[in-house]
């Protein structure tokens, strides 16, 4: 195992897969809903650190879960409908922490 395989920010072995979750748990996401038109319901999540999560990924996980639709605008996901209680939950379960 060379100087290589040992990761700057956690330490240790690249190969834990360490720095993922350290960056996850350094994030600050916020969810909020928004009344859009026609008086519909979009759920926002956002305080992405795009360099070290793949919204886009996380979106599509989230929108299939939730069975909705959405989209990633600016680093944030928006999601149809209000799914704040669900979303905060399935966050969490991937190691995001979520303000209230």
């Amino acid at each position: 195992m060379g100087d290589d395989d040992i990761s700057d920010v956690s330490g240790l072995p690249d190969e834990l897969g360490i720095d993922e979750d350290l960056g996850r748990a350094d994030q600050r996401l916020t969810v909020r809903v928004d009344e859009r038109t026609y008086g519909k319901a979009m759920t926002i999540v956002a305080g992405f650190d795009e360099s070290s999560v793949d919204v886009g990924d996380l979106a599509s996980d989230l929108k299939s879960n939730l069975a909705t639709g959405g989209t990633v605008d600016d680093g944030r996901i928006e999601l149809q409908g209000d799914h704040r209680e669900r979303v905060r939950d399935l966050l969490a379960d991937r190691g995001f922490p979520v303000d209230e």
